[in-house]
């Protein structure tokens, strides 16, 4: 009988070796995704029109229909505008890409192409909290602190 408990005991600390290997695997692969954009450029907020109107509430009686953001890192400036449906922006200097949406955690939410002039378009308008990323065609990534609208 002590030779049967042995072996069960051998047998469940082989079980827990492997599922303590298998989350090791899942955690170095977690780590993994969260290294992937470590070499991108941040672009900071530079300019709100939501701080302006908030100024010119006081001379102004009528709200502006627009919301204009800019972000701006050292390569790349993102130029956004918030409409009642959408996030329009361009690139500065304008090129091609791709821009994400991602969630706090850095799920990916919304993909869209940035054509050549490096306007896009993103529809509905996200909501929450959320960061744009976007990739260039030469090879550069720019993050963007969390935006909130």
């Amino acid at each position: 009988m002590a030779s049967g408990r042995r072996n069960d005991d051998d047998q469940l600390l082989d079980e827990l070796g492997d599922a303590l290997r298998t989350r090791e695997i899942a955690d170095l692969g977690k780590a993994a995704y969260t290294w992937r954009t470590v070499d991108a450029e941040i672009a900071a907020l530079t300019y709100d029109s939501a701080q302006d109107r908030e100024l010119a509430s006081a001379t102004r009686a009528e709200a502006a229909l627009l919301r204009a953001l800019t972000f701006a890192s050292n390569e790349l400036t993102i130029e956004l505008e918030v409409t009642a449906d959408s996030l329009q922006g361009q690139l500065v200097p304008p090129q091609p890409g791709q821009m994400e949406i991602q969630s706090a955690g850095g799920k990916i939410l919304v993909r869209v192409e940035v054509d050549e002039t490096g306007y896009f378009v993103i529809r509905p308008e996200p909501r929450g909290s959320f960061r744009l990323c976007v990739r260039t065609t030469v090879g550069r990534t720019v993050l963007t602190n969390l935006i909130s609208l």
